[in-house]
This record gives C-alpha cells, sequence and structure tokens, in this order.
C-alpha cells in the first residue's frame, strides 16, 4: 500500500514495546506503510518478569522468530509452585492450540528483538521520537496523526490510522477522553536481576518459580503480605545486540554468568483498594529476595540492577479498544490477565489482531465498510479475552486478602489434579474448544461471564 497524499503512512504505531513492534510487524509483512515512533533509544531497561509463556510463545511463531538456546533463550518445561509449606512441580500442559514449553529472556534484549524484526518487515521505525499528543480532524474529531518531540525538532505526522501502544499511561487515549475504568483489578509489579556466583542445578534452569505466598521475612514466621513471589532463570547465552549502558563488560559477554530475575507483585480489585493496602513493594522485594539464598545460592551483593516497578492495567481497564481512527493494544488498553499479571502474550495478541483487523480495513476505500472492518479488532479481543478476564476480576476479589491465598495454597497444593485445573486456568492454557474435562469446564466458564 502507499500512503494518500499528504499522509506520511498507512498507520503510525506510538511505542515500539511487544504490542507496538508486534502490529508494526504484521502490518509492514501485510504490505502496509507502517511508521513506529518510540520515545526511548534500544536497548532499553523495562520493569519485567523476563518469562514467557507458552501463550506468548505462541505469538513468537507467528512472528517466525528463531526460538533456540544458541538465540539467546532459556526454556523452560513449567511452573515449581512453593504455598503452604508445599512445593509441586506443573509442566506446561501438552494441547494442540499452545506449545508445551514457556522461554526466559532478559526484557531489553527481547524489545530489542522485536524492533529489529519489525524493521527487517519493512516497518518504519524511529526512536529518540516523544508523542506528546494526536493530531484531531476538527470536522468529526478523529485522530488522523500525531505530534512528536524529535531530534529535529517537534514533527507531525498524518495517518489514517493511528495504533496507540504507548504502555499504561495511555496519554494518546486520555487526551481524547478514554478514561479508565475504575472498577478494573490494579496490580503492581517490582524486579531485580542477581548474578548466580555459582552455576544452577539444571533442575533450576527448567523451572520458573512462582511463590504463592510472600513472606516479609522468614516463611512462616514472618508477616504474611498481599501478593506473591517468582524467580526466573535465564541462562548464560549472547546477548541480541549492545547491552546497556548499566551492565559491565563481563555481562556483555557470550559467556556472562547466569542470572535470575526475582520479583514481587501483588493484584487489587480496584485502584482505590490498592492504594489502601500501602506497600513499599521495592523493600519488600529485597527483603524477600534475601530469604532465597538457601536454595539459590545469591546474595544482596549479587544484584546487577536496581530494583524496577511497574504498573499492571488489567482486565481492558481502558475502553473502547477502537473508535475515530484510534486503536489500543497492549498496556494502553489494559490487556493484563488478573490472574497471574501476564501482559506480554495478550500485549503480542492485540499487536497481531489489530493489525489483521487494520490491514484489511485499509484496504476497501474511505467509509462506512473501512470502520466495520476497524471495529472487527474489538470484538475479536472480547470474544477470545473478555468472558476469561471477567472470571478473573471474580478471581482477584477472592484472593487479594492472604489469609484466602494461604489457606487454598495450604490445600490445594497436595492435590496435584486440582492444581493442574488451576494452572490452566490462570495461565489461560486451556483448548477453548474440545480438550478434556478440565479444557471444557474452563472454556464454559469463560464463555458463561459477560464480556464487559
Amino acid at each position: 500500500m502507499h500512503p494518500s497524499s499528504g499522509d506520511d503512512a498507512d498507520v503510525i504505531v506510538v511505542g515500539a514495546g511487544p504490542a507496538g513492534s508486534t502490529a508494526a510487524a504484521h502490518l509492514a509483512g501485510a504490505g502496509v506503510t507502517t511508521l513506529v515512533l518510540d520515545k526511548a533509544v534500544f536497548p532499553r531497561a523495562k520493569a519485567c518478569g523476563d518469562g514467557l509463556t507458552p501463550r506468548a510463545v505462541k505469538e513468537l511463531i507467528y512472528l517466525g522468530l528463531p526460538l533456540g538456546q544458541a538465540d539467546g533463550w532459556t526454556r523452560n518445561r513449567g511452573l515449581r509452585v512453593f504455598g503452604g509449606g508445599h512445593r509441586l512441580e506443573l509442566p506446561w500442559p501438552a494441547l494442540a492450540s499452545f506449545p508445551d514449553f514457556g522461554l526466559t529472556m532478559p526484557r531489553e534484549e527481547f524489545d530489542l528483538r522485536l524492533v529489529r524484526h519489525a524493521r527487517r518487515a519493512g516497518a518504519e521505525v524511529v526512536e529518540n521520537a516523544n508523542v506528546t499528543a494526536p493530531l484531531l480532524d476538527r470536522a468529526n474529531g478523529r485522530v488522523v496523526g500525531v505530534v512528536a518531540a524529535t531530534a529535529a525538532g517537534e514533527r507531525r505526522f498524518r495517518a489514517p490510522v493511528v495504533v496507540a501502544a504507548d504502555g499504561v499511561a495511555a496519554r494518546l487515549a486520555t487526551a481524547i477522553g478514554r478514561q479508565k475504568k475504575a472498577n478494573r483489578p490494579v496490580g503492581v509489579a517490582v524486579r531485580a536481576r542477581f548474578r548466580l556466583p555459582r552455576p544452577p542445578r539444571g533442575d533450576q534452569l527448567e523451572w520458573m518459580e512462582s511463590h504463592l505466598e510472600l513472606w516479609d521475612g522468614p516463611a512462616q514466621t514472618g508477616k504474611l503480605m498481599p501478593g506473591y513471589g517468582w524467580v526466573f532463570p535465564e541462562a548464560p547465552a549472547p546477548a541480541a545486540g549492545p547491552a546497556p549502558a548499566d551492565q559491565s563488560a563481563a555481562d556483555q559477554s557470550p559467556a556472562r554468568a547466569a542470572v535470575v530475575n526475582v520479583g514481587v507483585g501483588s493484584v487489587a480489585s480496584s485502584a482505590q483498594a490498592a492504594g489502601a493496602a500501602k506497600v513499599n513493594y521495592r523493600e519488600l522485594l529485597t527483603r524477600w529476595a534475601a530469604g532465597l539464598s538457601p536454595a539459590w545460592g545469591f546474595g544482596l551483593e549479587d544484584m546487577i540492577d536496581r530494583p524496577r516497578s511497574a504498573a499492571l492495567p488489567m482486565a481492558f481497564n481502558r475502553q473502547p479498544l477502537y473508535a475515530r481512527g484510534l486503536v489500543l493494544v497492549g498496556d494502553a488498553g489494559g490487556m493484563v490477565s488478573p490472574f497471574d499479571g501476564e501482559g506480554i502474550a495478550y500485549a503480542m495478541q492485540s499487536g497481531r489482531l489489530a493489525a489483521g483487523a487494520i490491514a484489511q480495513a485499509l484496504a476497501r476505500p474511505k467509509g462506512d465498510g473501512r470502520e466495520a472492518a476497524l471495529r472487527t479488532y474489538p470484538e475479536l479481543m472480547k470474544e477470545s479475552l473478555g468472558g476469561y478476564f471477567s472470571l478473573g476480576r471474580v478471581f482477584v476479589k477472592l484472593i487479594e486478602h492472604p489469609q484466602v491465598m494461604r489457606v487454598c495454597t495450604r490445600y490445594g497444593l497436595p492435590r496435584p489434579t486440582l492444581m493442574k485445573l488451576v494452572m490452566k486456568l490462570l495461565s489461560d492454557l486451556y483448548e477453548p474448544r474440545g480438550g478434556d474435562w478440565m479444557d471444557r469446564t474452563i472454556a464454559t466458564l469463560a464463555r458463561m461471564a459477560p464480556a464487559a
């Protein structure tokens, strides 16, 4: 496709994180002239657990990215879950719809690979371009471009469709009046990386650890906090490109030591409930990480970057996902699961589905037919995730009290069949049609729940 006279591209994508880069790669691959603007210069650090579930791996396969260990990935078999004095290993389920393995990679390397992939597909990516406002058609209020501060000064870029992949702040959506829904869950996550002073055991690299009870101090004797913890291992591997400036030369070499991504997170049923918790999660992370030394061998002196935190906008907390020329993808549309805080998989899924709807729309003349094609995007997102996210909202109301989680883990973890069902539910890994009785149970519940 070629931009109309006066337009800089067929589509402008604001933000080059997983949602934006995925959308751009799929759009460019479909022949759509795509311009990506991001305020950062890649690679850049990002608060993230660095772990990808099979649902996210499926999106990487759609993109055609190489996923081998030689490509820098650490593959894992599933979750090693701790809670209630129990430990249980839960392999990722073997399904027709999803691969049976997860992956880890430092987020700065992961995002850099996605940006490079979008460029290879044909998208133009402009870094150090901070989008400050939308351009509106005065006649109908439609978004027809953006204003951006670039190294060359303020620029105006125009396109018939703009994709907002600008993260949790969602400045473009906010600028045109799309406010957050106050009744949606809110999450907070904080993470840090630690160098392992001794080689990890083989089985430690095979599992992503999930700690369902978060103790502020020694387990069972400290204070039980409203949240969960994780340890995601990353084996030594070559980086995809230049490492961040705050890493040492040793960290940048292929022989760098294995590291673990250690984090804590919490979820509340609303922003009001989250504010009432009043927890300093960075301090909690430091204290909790210190208690992991017997199993992993690292100490606080092995921390290789400062703790980073991020808000987790959940359950389509900003809508509509499309209207008046502006498409919301990823965190800008609140596409984080209330069940487990997973955001990357849904960000990439939203980018892929948005790209498909946009490509179909731009193949049509301006008018009702184009708008009808663009409106299929929010319909597809609600059809695939709306009911599931609504179930997640109910789940959050139940487990935002740590005492409830403690009872669930104490009596649930010793029951492997129950935990297999719970894992499928929490990780959104079930067959939407067919499958075993667990898949059919979850699929029925998701269909029955209102897709609000």
